[in-house]
């Protein structure tokens, strides 16, 4: 996997890519809310170019829901030829399903997390700082809403909490530690939260 302009600016391709991003997930809302998909898109690209990730992991962070919520295997040919193998790679890497109907959830996540260990440093990067996020606005929306917010997910309360509490645990040692540790934060956060529901 190349290191295409790690650490360094980002071009002409990442600016194109989030234009092509908002074309493809410009509808799309996050679960259970009304904020724009994007939003998430644009934290986890920002998560990655802050750990030092290259301009094809931000540029892939822009995708990485892509090919699951907006076509599938065509629409990740599409991110190919725009942006090359490397982005592509990871934007395939970081899918959990390209089918409707989507596999059942508990074994979808289950093979998510037995692919951790195989992953390159680049789509790890862009993988944790996914969940990173994901973990943030969780903890964000369970301090707002309470129980209620499982409903949300197809792992509810139990599955969902034990997702978490397994990425961070096949994350350790894999990742930048301060990615890590902010996955880390969140799920040990979520965790007491729940204990006294």
């Amino acid at each position: 996997m190349g290191d295409t302009n790690r650490g360094g600016p980002l071009g002409p391709r990442f600016s194109t890519a989030l234009a092509f991003a908002h074309e493809l997930h410009g509808d799309q809302k996050r679960k259970g809310t009304e904020i724009p998909y994007i939003a998430h898109l644009l934290s986890v690209a920002a998560l990655v170019i802050e750990a030092g990730g290259s301009e094809d992991a931000a540029i892939a962070a822009l995708f990485h829901d892509a090919m699951e919520d907006q076509g599938g295997r065509p629409t990740l040919e599409r991110i190919r030829k725009r942006y090359g193998d490397d982005v592509a790679s990871i934007v395939d890497a970081c899918s959990d399903a390209e089918t409707e109907p989507k596999p059942p959830w508990r074994e979808r996540k289950e093979a998510y997390l037995a692919a951790i260990p195989h992953k390159d440093q680049q789509t790890l990067l862009v993988s944790l700082a996914d969940k990173v996020h994901n973990a943030r606005t969780i903890l964000q929306d369970y301090k707002v809403n309470g129980e209620a917010l499982w409903d949300r997910f197809n792992g509810k309360r139990e599955g969902t909490l034990w997702y978490y509490r397994s990425l961070r645990d096949q994350f350790k040692g894999r990742t930048p530690d301060p990615l890590w540790e902010m996955l880390d934060d969140a799920v040990c956060e979520l965790d007491r939260r729940a204990e006294t529901e």
